[in-house]
């Protein structure tokens, strides 16, 4: 663990280098205004219902891709924090906005696949799933911070200091392994998503 933490210290501090790596084009600079916020995101008030094989496949579908639109509509957002530069009042509303969905997402597929009956079989992947993309978009949060903390030491030529514990822990969810077996499930029972390049 100490390996990959290093080398992504390297690649930070090499990336923070070359930052005067020439002007940007057109084509490259950062444009959000025509970010597309999802308009729906997975939500289910079902409790303590049988579900069958179709809508459980229909709502991981559901789940999944929005996980993936909420993703690529955060990234020009998080291009912009990672260049240092300030978010307009627009930007960072709707940032909020994605960042809430984001959680509304988690929470509403995590709520239930606890609270309901799934069909034989996808019990323990539909938490594999949850708990994966959960400890996902935390620790992508928490990379956020990290490397926000780290830029701001070496801005003030302070040596850095990184808690890694936390995002050691999400380690253990998200990893190759735990990546291959949703995609084999995925796979297996036929799901196209957006996510995990499953959806061609």
């Amino acid at each position: 663990m100490k390996r990959i933490f290093y080398s992504i210290l390297i690649l930070f501090l090499l990336s923070a280098c070359s930052k005067g790596g020439g002007m940007k084009t057109e084509e490259e600079i950062v444009d959000t205004n025509n970010v597309k916020i999802p308009s729906t995101i997975f939500y289910s008030d079902k409790q303590n219902s049988v579900i069958d094989e179709e809508e459980m496949k229909s709502s991981i579908k559901t789940y999944l891709d929005t996980h993936e639109e909420l993703y690529l509509a955060s990234s020009p957002f998080q291009e912009i924090i990672d260049e240092e530069k300030e978010l307009t009042k627009s930007d960072l509303e709707k940032l909020k906005q994605i960042n809430r969905l984001t959680r509304e997402n988690d929470e509403n597929f995590l709520n239930y696949i606890s609270q309901n009956t799934l069909p034989q079989g996808y019990q323990e992947e539909s938490e594999r799933i949850s708990r994966y993309i959960i400890s996902l978009n935390e620790m992508l949060n928490e990379l956020d911070t990290v490397l926000d903390q780290l830029t701001d030491d070496l801005n003030e030529d302070v040596i850095p200091t990184v808690n890694m514990a936390s995002l050691n822990k999400r380690s253990n969810v998200v990893n190759g392994r735990e990546q291959k077996k949703i995609e084999e499930f995925l796979e297996n029972k036929n799901i196209k998503t957006k996510a995990f390049r499953q959806e061609q």
